[in-house]
């Protein structure tokens, strides 16, 4: 093993340690899109080009995205629910 493969295996544990422990899911989405960088670090080192690539665009952009608009959905609706507009049945 190289040294650049020992420091991006390294980061890619400090790195999943910090998403586990993060409390907020906004923050945990930001970690996690950092993580998946560094596992795209990991993969370069280990030579695996097109595995780095597809967990850069899946991991670093795509995901991230996604949860986020999730998040951003939870807190309109949640928001909606305590301004009343909650007592309406659920669409269907």
């Amino acid at each position: 093993m190289t040294v650049l493969q020992v420091c991006a295996l390294g980061l890619v544990l400090l790195s999943g340690t910090t998403v586990a422990v993060a409390r907020s899911p906004l923050r945990q989405t930001l970690l996690l899109s950092l993580n998946g960088c560094a596992l795209t670090v990991l993969f370069f080192a280990f030579q695996a080009a097109d595995v780095a690539l597809s967990e850069l665009v899946v991991s670093g952009v795509a995901l991230p995205l996604i949860i986020v608009a999730t998040l951003r959905r939870l807190a309109d609706q949640s928001a909606a629910q305590d301004a009343g507009d909650g007592e309406r049945e659920p669409e269907r």
